[in-house]
């Protein structure tokens, strides 16, 4: 890197990245180190790997070669985020697709526990308990990826995520190859103690029994025509757009039927008929309503994290790079949770990160005129930035 690179460097301080990155460097002390595999230094350290990712995930990059180029051209990038010397196409593709993934796996579970812990639940859920939305999204894969099974001439890979509802915040996720079933993810996803909210996608009686007896609650979207023997029926407010609250056994008898009862909530919604089981025989018809509903969340979020931080543009083929990138995706949403909650009192938005954007290039254009550096933008002139 120029001479100039580094003052610049060491003078600028981006305030706003810095405090957006201060969960990030407390989760990195108990992190397990990441060593060289040989006699040569890491050309990288997974500070710098993590570092990288989290900003093209903050950037909206649209490959893993855009990314190169405005690491090594644009000043910014240049002076806070790339390694001292730079960074290689080679060991950077080599550096996601094969190390990493247990101090990012760590840096993960140690955010998503500061942000439980952190950040407010939303009053909507109050008195509902622990909710998680439980879904799955395809990525689509090219033909190479192999791994990632789906049909003839078709690849794509699948997320499977756990949605903490209260707090809006990814829980905990999976990644599959796209023709894998999504009800066996869901014991990994939702704790004992938790209520996981599943589609209908999920329905399964044994699943519902299996789930009692470990204490994972459900409430879970059935179809219209699932056989049910009523032991008891429940008051029903005529007002309500409950039509249908019943203790049953799912399932035909010496088939498929539960051994557990259940209890099953009829309602109307948008003048549509909805049906649902669940455990939880401790609240109203209505907040079982209430509870599928915010389901809706997890679909939110979903489409957000794609459209806003590029989480599904491809810069890893293998399953390791892929789960790297997955991961980070992650990471970068919930370090702007915690710093969307710290300096506005906010959740997440695309109007809040892109100020943030704005702010942190802003700071370093203040820092580099004080210091009489010029314009970070103008680190090499030789090698003027492009995006495409």
């Amino acid at each position: 890197m120029p001479l100039f690179a580094r003052v610049h460097r060491a003078r600028l301080n981006a305030r706003s990245l810095t405090r957006m990155l201060i969960p990030f460097n407390a989760s990195l002390d108990e992190a397990p180190v990441l060593e060289a595999r040989g006699n040569r230094p890491l050309k990288m350290t997974f500070e710098d790997q993590m570092k990288i990712l989290i900003y093209y995930h903050l950037e909206e990059h649209t490959s893993g070669r855009h990314l190169l180029q405005v690491l090594a051209q644009e000043g910014f990038a240049a002076t806070h985020i790339a390694p001292p010397g730079g960074i290689q196409k080679s060991a950077f593709f080599e550096a996601i697709n094969s190390r990493g993934l247990e101090q990012a796996a760590h840096i993960y579970e140690h955010l998503q526990k500061q942000a439980a812990t952190k950040l407010p639940i939303s009053k909507e859920i109050d008195g509902l308990g622990d909710l998680i939305a439980v879904d799955g999204s395809l990525i689509d894969a090219t033909l190479s990826m192999v791994w990632a099974d789906y049909r003839d001439e078709v690849k794509k890979a699948k997320v499977h995520l756990g949605f903490n509802i209260g707090q809006g915040i990814p829980h905990k996720m999976v990644l599959t190859d796209g023709k894998a079933d999504e009800r066996p993810q869901a014991e990994r996803l939702v704790a004992p103690g938790q209520t996981g909210v599943f589609d209908r996608g999920y329905q399964c009686y044994k699943n519902f029994d299996d789930w009692q007896e470990q204490e994972r609650h459900f409430v879970c979207r059935i179809k219209a025509s699932s056989r049910k023997t009523v032991l008891r029926e429940n008051p029903v407010d005529p007002d309500s757009h409950v039509f249908y609250d019943a203790v049953v056994l799912l399932g035909a008898k010496d088939i498929n039927q539960t051994e557990r009862q259940v209890r099953v909530v009829g309602y109307k919604a948008d003048g549509k008929n909805y049906w649902v089981a669940t455990d939880r025989f401790d609240l109203s018809a209505e907040q079982i309503a209430l509870v599928y509903k915010l389901r809706w969340t997890i679909e939110s979020f979903f489409g957000w994290w794609k459209r806003h931080l590029k989480v599904y543009h491809l810069i890893a083929r293998s399953p390791y790079g892929l789960l790297m990138q997955i991961l980070s995706g992650l990471i970068t949403y919930l370090l702007l949770a915690l710093y969307c909650h710290e300096k506005h009192g906010e959740r997440v938005s695309i109007r809040r990160v892109r100020e943030f954007r704005n702010t942190i290039r802003n700071e370093a254009t203040e820092d580099a005129a004080a210091a009489g550096l010029g314009p970070p933008d103008i680190i090499d002139l030789f090698r003027p930035y492009a995006t495409s």
